[in-house]
């Protein structure tokens, strides 16, 4: 727990990251670095605490965080692991038909 922060008790850790969770999902427009500078910064981890929980180096979220490396699947599985989340593939809304004469609409 960031030292910042007073102690918090399990239950007020649960409730921060089922935040974080809920933030996440409910902006899909986030990158990945975001994403990830969130779920800390929400659930009050250093980069190092959450670098442990992950099973990655310290310095590879630093990099994530601060866009010098876009980090493996792999490494963002890991990372997004520790709140029960993985990276996915979705498909994107077409753009909206503007003109019935176009072929794909």
């Amino acid at each position: 727990m960031d030292k910042r922060y007073k102690t918090l008790t399990l239950p007020e850790q649960v409730v921060l990251r089922r935040q974080a969770i809920e933030d996440v999902l409910a902006h899909p427009e986030w990158t990945l670095p975001e994403a990830v500078r969130h779920l800390k910064k929400t659930m009050r981890l250093t980069t190092a605490e959450l670098a442990k929980l992950a099973g990655i180096g310290a310095r590879t979220l630093q990099d994530i965080e601060q866009e010098r490396s876009d980090g493996s699947v792999q490494t963002m599985n890991r990372i997004l692991g520790v709140v029960g989340l993985r990276l996915g593939v979705g498909r994107v809304k077409p753009p909206a038909c503007t003109s019935p004469a176009t072929p794909s609409c």
